[in-house]
């Protein structure tokens, strides 16, 4: 046991030797090796392959390489879909539907193909390089029943591929903002292509996405937009009513600025009911004519209000209104039921009390029985001031029979 105890002990002792002389001599090498060797020799040693457990498989992370676009590609490959199947389109919908075309990246180049028959260049409405067709829109006839086969056709497209409807907005407000670009004549298959897109719902074409890019100072100075709308009306109205295609302007946010399509020049309601009833758009200028009308008898309305609220001198509100009649060209009618509506608005009415109600109706009356008689100067005009003053005066009557009844 002693001897086993004697000679673990000079073991224990010699590595105690051993480690106190590599420390002694790693402390030394450390001393007299530069910073950047060391440095260097970390790099390495850290660049060490670490080992792995066999049988595993290293993931690699995916990169999204994306392709370059061949919008050139696209089109010449589209274009000789409509070639190979003579512009028959029901066989260009099916051949499309069972291409592998990246219709996703290339959709205005599609639409560009279908109006123009090829390829146009960026931005505008020329021509680019490649292969054309000769069955698009703007290379037919201008005729309804030319050009209703390819909204159908669109329609198609769109309930199969309903991601393209973005494209469609985008080519046309393209298309129209170019309105100067395009010969007059294919100006109007636009015009035409529109208004069956609007008569068909086409899907992708909101009125807001038609109308305001037409609103471009250069176009309207040139008469662009006038024409383009004059062809879009007339079309529009051929199969349709005058309340549809008003419910079209309202969400096109156009219905009271038939005179912003109009040059600056021609912007009177004699020059806008001229040139649409050479159109034959007589529906269209009787609505006009009705919106001035309306728009006129609000503004008089408007004006009668604020001079009987602040109780000005009737002598200053007769000359106002008979400048407005003059300007207007209102009817006396019109007058009198506005100065009947006006003075009766002013009134601070009870909700229960009929005969106050009634009191201050007649001294509203007294109050303004000179402004009254101005413009009531014939039996007619007084019968219709009757027809107003009844309903203020009925419930005044009929309280004070019901009064009667009970004392009795």
């Amino acid at each position: 046991m002693i001897y086993l105890s004697t000679k673990l002990l000079f073991y224990i002792v010699s590595l105690l030797f051993s480690l106190l002389f590599l420390l002694h001599v790693t402390h030394a090498e450390s001393i007299r090796t530069p910073p950047s060797l060391r440095f260097i020799s970390f790099l390495f040693m850290s660049s060490k392959e670490r080992p792995t457990l066999g049988g595993t498989r290293i993931k690699t992370r995916k990169r999204n390489i994306a392709a370059p676009l061949d919008p050139a590609a696209f089109s010449d490959a589209v274009v000789q879909i409509y070639l190979d199947n003579a512009g028959d389109l029901e066989l260009v919908a099916k051949s499309i539907e069972s291409s592998d075309l990246n219709f996703s990246r290339y959709g205005d180049t599609f639409f560009e193909v279908v109006f123009t028959g090829g390829r146009t260049q960026p931005g505008t409405t020329k021509p680019d390089e490649g292969e054309r067709h000769p069955y698009s829109i703007i290379d037919c006839e201008p005729k309804r029943e030319v050009i209703l086969p390819s909204v159908i056709y669109i329609q198609k497209i769109l309930r199969r591929k309903p991601f393209l409807i973005k494209n469609l907005e985008n080519v046309m407000q393209r298309f129209l903002q170019s309105l100067e670009l395009f010969e007059e004549n294919e100006s109007k298959k636009l015009a035409i292509f529109t208004a069956l897109a609007f008569s068909q719902k086409l899907s992708g074409l909101p009125p807001e996405i038609v109308f305001q890019p037409l609103l471009k100072d250069n176009l309207v100075a040139k008469g662009l937009v006038l024409s383009f709308m004059t062809d879009f009306f007339r079309e529009y109205l051929i199969h349709n009513s005058l309340d549809d295609l008003i419910l079209i302007l309202k969400r096109g946010k156009v219905e009271d600025n038939l005179l912003d399509f109009f040059p600056s020049a021609k912007r009177t309601p004699e020059a806008v009911s001229e040139h649409f009833t050479k159109a034959g758009l007589l529906p269209l200028v009787e609505y006009n004519e009705k919106k001035i009308f309306e728009m006129k008898l609000k503004e008089m309305k408007s004006m009668l209000t604020s001079q009987i609220a602040e109780e000005a001198d009737i002598s200053e509100v007769i000359v106002t209104v008979k400048q407005h009649v003059k300007d207007a060209k209102l009817p006396d009618i019109e007058v009198v039921r506005i100065l009947w509506d006006v003075m009766m608005d002013a009134v601070q009415w009870s909700g229960k009390n009929q005969q106050q109600n009634a009191n201050a109706a007649l001294h509203q009356v007294k109050t303004w029985a000179k402004l009254l008689n101005t413009f009531c100067t014939t039996g007619k005009l007084e019968l219709e001031l009757l027809y107003k003053k009844v309903p203020f005066f009925t419930g005044f009557v009929k309280e004070q029979t019901q009064r009667a009844g009970k004392a009795l």
